[in-house]
């Protein structure tokens, strides 16, 4: 791999946390709200507000706060499910069950593809 600076990894970070939480969004939203009728804009942008509020936390505030490791990534993924739920929980108007799922799958198929990349 390039020498690439912080930054630009977090960049190329997002860009595929994007490319794999927004699709699985979409697809989960439409296996597990058949009945909600939601739109795919909206679905699509849930999933770009979601991600692109909780990754910088991820690379940028846990660094400043504590000593980064797996424990302290384990518990910070846990915190970002649970902000993701809420945010599809509101913007979605789905129940916080169905939206902590949703997260929690799509967050685990972005860091399985994060380590396949890196």
């Amino acid at each position: 791999m390039l020498d690439l600076s912080y930054e630009t990894k977090f960049i190329y970070s997002l860009f595929l946390t994007l490319l794999t939480e927004i699709p699985a969004v979409v697809f989960l939203v439409n296996i597990f709200c058949k009945q909600e009728r939601l739109s795919a804009s909206r679905i699509v942008f849930s999933g770009l507000l979601a991600s692109s509020l909780t990754l910088p936390y991820l690379w940028f505030v846990l660094p400043a706060i504590t000593s980064v490791n797996n424990v302290s990534i384990f518990f910070s993924e846990i915190v970002i499910v649970a902000i993701e739920a809420i945010i599809y929980n509101q913007l979605l108007s789905i129940k916080i069950s169905k939206a902590l799922l949703i997260s929690l799958i799509a967050n685990l198929a972005s860091v399985f593809v994060g380590w396949l990349f890196w």
